[in-house]
């Protein structure tokens, strides 16, 4: 297998190179880099599909049909109106309440969905208000990373991660990640209306425009709002009681999406499978496949070696490298990827000698999901809220971001390596 090796590792890169150069769409790079494995006789078959975690992407399916479901039922333009009112109307006020919005509901749903439903909220009370809705949309990228951050299911590198160690639970990502990533989201919250605090100001009338609208007007469908309400009540339930059911969470997120779907009646079936992302769930296949053949090969392993051979395997030395090695990566690469390359070789660390794998799993997930916020590139949520932007002529520049995300990207991952330290180490 040795003299494979350098062919594994020759794919890999080149699959990478053409995901980062966006030239192939990420998911053809992916799955025609996860086949050559097959086909050049790195992988057979077999082994491939052994490798394929079928944990993450039945929790990604399920919570996809759950959210698609009830994004009809318009409950997020019903919140976000809401918030807005009692913001009295005020740009400010109404600035942290859709951005805590989309932080909590990025923690419980995934940050893609979370932000395909909000942006076109926000651009109709900005409009509304006559501000600028930039300072929003910077706002709500950053808080959907942040929020993502802070549960099991919020973000596809805490799915990853979740799903590969079995011994951390729904309640053991809340109970280390959700503290932490509150006060790096109201550091940066607080930071975003001091820098655009020009930006965020209206005419007492237009505050009151706010005031007259009716929420209500909002919910199209109230009966399937209470079957949505809950099926997702009832699968969040699953994923707090996992320590006593023993139930994986894909498990609990297919049952409560079909559960849905059965109250919902087969008119729903068709339209919930269609917009399931089925390009994220092949990117995620092709990436498994891919990374299957560097652990075959052993490329993997000469990795973790290396990396011992680094922080002489000392826990808090390999948990600050994993920490901004994951930051850096991830603001300038897709963090799925390199977290499918990451996970086993924290594993083979473990292999290794290094007896206390906690800090490390907590570092790569701060540093993989906040990571994302340093460039426009750096989370499927960004290029999506970019992309909503430039449709509505509120083009958001690479450049411009940058220099606002990646400081204060910088500046969460130096708390969040405090709090490392602190906290494990």
């Amino acid at each position: 297998m040795e003299h494979q090796a350098p062919v594994a590792a020759g794919i890999f890169l080149l699959t990478y190179a053409l995901i980062i150069s966006e030239k192939i769409h990420r998911t053809i790079a992916a799955m025609t880099g996860g086949i050559l494995m097959v086909l050049l006789g790195i992988v057979d078959q077999e082994t491939a599909v052994h490798h394929i975690d079928f944990g993450t992407l039945g929790l990604l399916i399920g919570m996809m049909i759950l959210v698609n479901i009830t994004g009809q039922t318009g409950l997020f333009k019903y919140l976000a109106i809401r918030a807005a009112k009692r913001a009295k109307g005020d740009p400010i006020r109404i600035f942290w309440a859709l951005n805590l919005l989309t932080a909590v509901a990025s923690a419980f749903l995934d940050n893609v969905t979370t932000v395909l439903l909000m942006v076109p909220v926000t651009f109709s009370i900005t409009r509304q208000l006559n501000v600028s809705p930039t300072p929003f949309l910077v706002g709500m990228i950053l808080a959907s990373n942040i929020g993502g951050t802070a549960t099991l299911i919020g973000d596809p590198p805490n799915i990853m991660i979740g799903t590969a160690v079995k011994e951390l639970t729904f309640m053991d990502f809340i109970a280390n990640l959700a503290g932490i990533s509150l006060i790096i989201l109201i550091v940066t919250l607080a930071i975003l209306s001091v820098l655009y605090r020009r930006l965020l100001r209206t005419s007492g009338a237009l505050q009151q425009s706010i005031l007259n609208l009716d929420e209500r007007n909002e919910i199209t469908d109230p009966v399937l709002l209470k079957k949505c309400l809950f099926a997702l009540s009832a699968t969040v339930l699953g994923f707090f009681l996992h320590p006593v059911i023993h139930v994986e969470t894909a498990t609990v997120a297919l049952a409560g999406a079909f559960l849905l779907l059965l109250l919902t009646g087969e008119r729903y079936l068709e339209e919930a499978l269609a917009k399931v992302e089925w390009n994220t769930i092949f990117f995620f296949i092709g990436l498994f496949v891919l990374v299957s053949g560097l652990e075959v090969t052993g490329v993997i392993s000469a990795l973790a070696k290396r990396a011992m051979d680094w922080t002489g395997g000392d826990v808090a030395a390999a948990s600050v490298l994993v920490l901004w090695m994951s930051a850096v990566a991830s603001a300038f690469v897709d963090n799925i990827p390199f977290v499918a390359t990451m996970i086993p070789l924290i594993q083979e660390m473990g292999a290794m000698g290094l007896s206390n794998l906690e800090p490390l799993w907590w570092s790569l997930a701060l540093g993989a999901c906040l990571g994302g916020n340093g460039t426009l590139i750096g989370a499927s949520a960004n290029v999506i809220v970019a992309g909503m932007a430039a449709r509505e002529g509120h083009g958001l520049s690479f450049v411009k971001f940058l220099a606002v995300g990646f400081p204060l990207m910088i500046l969460s991952i130096i708390i969040s390596n405090l709090y490392i330290y602190l906290r494990y180490l």
